[in-house]
């Protein structure tokens, strides 16, 4: 730990047992209150969290009362935290979770119920595409009513799926017949390249007599591989958040509720407080630069980048007074297990 001005690790001992009492009781914690678990006097305790407080890690909201933990407390409080170790077993156990959801979008969707299973907060799971996407394979399935449903596969394992209604019905062999085409000829390239070389190929006068060209062309035209860079997020247990003494006023928490409905929203936090290294936990206590009515909200997450160029990030929000012991181990276990499926 390291010095803030005169403040000792034992001043950090001091606040460590004072935030956790103040998460236990939500009460001002006096000095006699955590001298119960010290060999130091109640004086003493008295000092240091004089001290604290002068270092904006506590703050006393009476004269006569004890001391609550700041923003600024509460971070220091779950960075201590941030060092503890991976559990063996429930990793296995979280990656066999993650495992029966066979895709990306499964495994993502899963780590976000995990998240909240485990911690009684509000999990955040997203899966974010890399820039450059390669296409792996895709395939075509005929609907009725002259309908298709076209399924891009990129490398990362994130499948697109469209619908497109035809002018005319194809039958399923030409279907077959252009599927084959796209994987022999592109499999393993980039989008981008795909699509400046089929642009190429239509071009070629030759194109006027290529009756499969024509036939790839329509589906083109209808957004065949049209690859966007939407994240997939997903997010459970806006509800664990009800009751909580967050001194919101009904409209707030409606306020509040919207907010955590919003992809847009979800993705703001990610961006803004998950910028780490990558495996590397982040934790952001008071998120008002949201929005006004997650002010008394933390979240604590970790980023993490796969070989096959697909972006995770796994999160947990809660009240300032939440359990960081068990958010944080969720949050290292749930993500750790994710990394294990990108290798």
């Amino acid at each position: 730990m390291r010095h803030f001005g005169t403040l000792t690790p034992r001043h950090f001992e001091v606040l460590h047992a004072l935030v956790e009492n103040y998460i236990e009781a939500g009460e001002p914690v006096a000095s006699r209150t955590v001298a119960r678990k010290h060999t130091l006097s109640a004086a003493s305790i008295r000092n240091m969290m004089a001290d604290l407080a002068d270092n904006g890690f506590l703050s006393q909201p009476h004269t006569s009362a004890g001391r609550v933990p700041t923003e600024r407390g509460f971070r220091a409080y779950a960075q201590r935290l941030a060092g503890s170790r991976l559990v063996r077993s429930e990793l296995d156990r979280l990656q066999g979770e993650l495992g029966r959801a066979g895709t990306v979008e499964g495994r993502v969707e899963r780590s976000s119920q995990l998240l909240t299973e485990l911690t009684r907060n509000f999990g955040i799971a997203a899966a974010i595409p890399g820039e450059n996407q390669t296409l792996d394979q895709i395939e075509l399935v005929p609907l009725p009513d002259r309908r298709v449903l076209m399924v891009v596969i990129t490398r990362d394992k994130i499948v697109r799926n469209r619908v497109v209604q035809l002018d005319t019905a194809i039958a399923q062999e030409e279907l077959a017949s252009i599927r084959n085409y796209i994987n022999f000829n592109f499999s393993g390239w980039s989008i981008t390249n795909i699509h400046r070389e089929l642009k190429r190929r239509f071009e070629l006068e030759s194109a006027t007599y290529d009756a499969m060209l024509k036939r790839v062309g329509m589906l083109y035209s209808l957004g065949l591989l049209d690859v966007t860079l939407t994240p997939e997020v997903y997010f459970e247990g806006a509800g664990n958040l009800i009751g909580l003494d967050l001194h919101l006023t009904r409209e707030r928490m409606r306020d509040l509720f919207r907010a955590l409905e919003e992809k847009k929203r979800i993705l703001q936090l990610l961006e803004r407080y998950l910028e780490q290294p990558n495996g590397q936990l982040g934790i952001q206590v008071g998120l008002a630069e949201v929005h006004p009515s997650m002010s008394e909200l933390s979240i604590i997450g970790m980023r993490i980048e796969l070989p096959n160029g697909l972006a995770a990030n796994v999160a947990v929000v809660g009240p300032m007074r939440m359990n960081y012991q068990r958010a944080l181990s969720a949050v290292m276990h749930v993500g750790e297990a994710f990394r294990s499926f990108g290798n």
